[in-house]
Protein backbone atom coordinates (compact mmCIF):
# COMPACT_ATOMS: atom_id res chain seq x y z
CA UNK A 1 0.00 0.00 0.00
CA UNK A 2 1.57 3.54 -1.00
CA UNK A 3 1.49 5.79 1.83
CA UNK A 4 3.06 8.55 0.20
CA UNK A 5 0.88 11.52 -0.24
CA UNK A 6 1.13 13.10 -3.57
CA UNK A 7 0.45 16.56 -3.09
CA UNK A 8 3.95 16.68 -1.34
CA UNK A 9 5.82 14.50 -2.81
CA UNK A 10 5.73 16.91 -6.04
CA UNK A 11 7.32 19.66 -4.18
CA UNK A 12 10.59 20.73 -3.66
CA UNK A 13 11.76 20.49 -0.69
CA UNK A 14 13.53 23.89 0.41
CA UNK A 15 17.59 25.05 -0.67
CA UNK A 16 19.91 24.55 2.24
CA UNK A 17 20.05 28.48 2.38
CA UNK A 18 16.20 28.68 2.55
CA UNK A 19 15.67 26.49 5.53
CA UNK A 20 19.16 27.75 7.50
CA UNK A 21 19.80 30.86 6.65
CA UNK A 22 17.91 34.66 7.12
CA UNK A 23 18.21 36.66 3.80
CA UNK A 24 19.23 40.83 4.57
CA UNK A 25 19.62 43.10 1.43
CA UNK A 26 21.62 46.47 1.90
CA UNK A 27 19.53 48.48 -1.61
CA UNK A 28 21.80 51.23 -3.25
CA UNK A 29 24.77 50.78 -1.33
CA UNK A 30 26.31 54.17 -0.97
CA UNK A 31 23.74 55.77 -2.87
CA UNK A 32 24.54 53.76 -6.40
CA UNK A 33 21.53 52.85 -7.68
CA UNK A 34 20.72 49.16 -7.80
CA UNK A 35 24.25 48.26 -6.38
CA UNK A 36 22.38 46.18 -4.13
CA UNK A 37 24.07 43.10 -1.55
CA UNK A 38 22.61 40.20 0.46
CA UNK A 39 23.58 38.62 3.90
CA UNK A 40 22.78 35.92 4.49
CA UNK A 41 22.89 34.82 8.01
CA UNK A 42 23.28 31.84 9.77
CA UNK A 43 21.62 30.77 13.11
CA UNK A 44 25.11 30.25 14.21
CA UNK A 45 25.44 34.04 13.36
CA UNK A 46 28.11 33.60 10.63
CA UNK A 47 26.85 35.73 7.71
CA UNK A 48 27.85 35.31 3.86
CA UNK A 49 28.23 38.25 1.67
CA UNK A 50 26.99 37.84 -1.66
CA UNK A 51 25.45 40.10 -4.54
CA UNK A 52 21.67 40.58 -4.41
CA UNK A 53 19.50 39.07 -7.14
CA UNK A 54 19.55 43.12 -8.67
CA UNK A 55 22.80 43.85 -8.52
CA UNK A 56 23.43 45.19 -11.97
CA UNK A 57 26.38 42.07 -12.83
CA UNK A 58 23.68 39.99 -12.38
CA UNK A 59 20.69 41.50 -13.96
CA UNK A 60 22.42 43.06 -16.87
CA UNK A 61 23.70 39.85 -18.33
CA UNK A 62 27.85 41.60 -17.59
CA UNK A 63 30.82 39.17 -18.49
CA UNK A 64 33.16 39.55 -15.60
CA UNK A 65 36.71 40.65 -16.47
CA UNK A 66 38.29 40.34 -12.89
CA UNK A 67 38.01 40.26 -8.96
CA UNK A 68 40.14 41.77 -6.89
CA UNK A 69 40.68 41.92 -3.30
CA UNK A 70 42.99 44.17 -2.98
CA UNK A 71 41.86 46.73 -1.35
CA UNK A 72 44.61 49.22 -1.02
CA UNK A 73 48.50 49.41 -1.27
CA UNK A 74 48.42 48.36 2.77
CA UNK A 75 44.87 45.98 2.51
CA UNK A 76 44.82 43.20 1.12
CA UNK A 77 41.60 40.48 2.02
CA UNK A 78 43.81 37.48 0.59
CA UNK A 79 45.66 38.20 3.55
CA UNK A 80 43.62 37.69 6.15
CA UNK A 81 44.37 34.55 7.87
CA UNK A 82 42.78 33.12 10.80
CA UNK A 83 43.01 30.62 13.65
CA UNK A 84 41.88 29.17 16.76
CA UNK A 85 38.84 29.24 18.77
CA UNK A 86 38.83 33.15 18.92
CA UNK A 87 39.74 33.66 15.10
CA UNK A 88 42.95 35.28 15.91
CA UNK A 89 44.53 37.11 12.64
CA UNK A 90 40.88 37.77 11.24
CA UNK A 91 40.66 41.62 9.75
CA UNK A 92 37.81 43.54 11.78
CA UNK A 93 35.37 45.01 8.89
CA UNK A 94 32.56 47.99 9.29
CA UNK A 95 29.82 48.44 7.70
CA UNK A 96 31.40 50.00 5.18
CA UNK A 97 34.78 48.20 4.06
CA UNK A 98 34.99 47.31 1.20
CA UNK A 99 35.96 43.31 0.50
CA UNK A 100 37.00 43.25 -3.10
CA UNK A 101 36.46 45.22 -6.63
CA UNK A 102 34.46 43.76 -9.72
CA UNK A 103 35.77 44.82 -13.38
CA UNK A 104 33.48 43.84 -15.70
CA UNK A 105 34.68 42.96 -19.89
CA UNK A 106 33.11 46.39 -20.29
CA UNK A 107 35.59 48.09 -17.84
CA UNK A 108 32.56 49.00 -15.33
CA UNK A 109 33.87 48.47 -11.78
CA UNK A 110 31.67 47.40 -8.88
CA UNK A 111 32.89 47.85 -5.15
CA UNK A 112 31.36 44.92 -2.92
CA UNK A 113 30.93 46.24 0.77
CA UNK A 114 31.05 44.21 3.85
CA UNK A 115 27.29 45.39 4.90
CA UNK A 116 27.81 44.59 8.51
CA UNK A 117 30.52 44.90 11.17
CA UNK A 118 32.33 41.93 12.62
CA UNK A 119 35.63 39.61 11.45
CA UNK A 120 36.61 38.49 8.10
CA UNK A 121 36.77 34.94 8.88
CA UNK A 122 37.32 34.05 4.54
CA UNK A 123 36.85 35.34 1.26
CA UNK A 124 35.98 33.58 -1.45
CA UNK A 125 38.95 32.33 -3.31
CA UNK A 126 37.37 30.27 -5.73
CA UNK A 127 35.63 33.22 -8.03
CA UNK A 128 39.07 34.47 -8.53
CA UNK A 129 39.86 31.28 -10.48
CA UNK A 130 36.28 31.03 -11.78
CA UNK A 131 34.77 33.99 -11.66
CA UNK A 132 31.62 33.15 -13.54
CA UNK A 133 30.29 31.38 -10.26
CA UNK A 134 29.48 34.94 -9.14
CA UNK A 135 26.67 35.01 -11.49
CA UNK A 136 26.03 31.39 -12.01
CA UNK A 137 25.73 30.78 -7.76
CA UNK A 138 25.70 34.05 -6.05
CA UNK A 139 24.27 32.17 -2.88
CA UNK A 140 26.34 29.37 -2.86
CA UNK A 141 29.68 28.73 -4.24
CA UNK A 142 30.01 32.54 -5.83
CA UNK A 143 29.76 34.06 -2.42
CA UNK A 144 32.03 36.91 -1.32
CA UNK A 145 33.02 36.27 1.95
CA UNK A 146 32.35 35.41 5.45
CA UNK A 147 32.08 37.39 8.35
CA UNK A 148 31.65 36.54 12.02
CA UNK A 149 29.83 39.42 14.28
CA UNK A 150 30.50 40.11 17.71
CA UNK A 151 28.10 38.18 19.90
CA UNK A 152 27.04 41.00 21.46
CA UNK A 153 26.08 42.85 18.36
CA UNK A 154 24.57 40.11 16.53
CA UNK A 155 21.30 40.78 16.97
CA UNK A 156 21.56 45.03 16.33
CA UNK A 157 23.98 44.40 13.21
CA UNK A 158 20.81 43.59 11.31
CA UNK A 159 18.87 46.60 12.40
CA UNK A 160 20.31 48.61 9.21
CA UNK A 161 19.64 46.11 6.42
CA UNK A 162 16.32 45.18 4.78
CA UNK A 163 14.42 41.99 5.24
CA UNK A 164 12.98 40.31 2.37
CA UNK A 165 9.62 41.97 1.98
CA UNK A 166 10.88 45.53 2.47
CA UNK A 167 13.45 44.71 -0.37
CA UNK A 168 11.21 43.75 -2.57
CA UNK A 169 9.53 47.02 -2.13
CA UNK A 170 12.67 48.97 -2.60
CA UNK A 171 12.72 46.86 -5.91
CA UNK A 172 8.80 47.31 -6.55
CA UNK A 173 9.70 51.07 -6.39
CA UNK A 174 12.21 51.08 -8.58
CA UNK A 175 10.61 49.18 -11.19
CA UNK A 176 7.66 51.68 -10.82
CA UNK A 177 10.14 54.74 -11.51
CA UNK A 178 12.23 53.86 -14.29
CA UNK A 179 10.70 54.68 -17.52
CA UNK A 180 10.34 52.06 -19.72
CA UNK A 181 11.82 51.82 -22.59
Amino acid sequence: MDCVDQSNANAEAPSVIDRYYTRWYRADMKGKACEDHCILQHSNRLCVVTLAETHPILQEGRTIKSINYQISNGCSRLKNKVSGKSKRGAQFVTDFAPLCRITCSDETEYTIYSCIRGRLLEVNENILETPNLLIEKPSTEGYIAVILPKFEESKSITEHLLTREEFEGVVSKRSVSQPSS
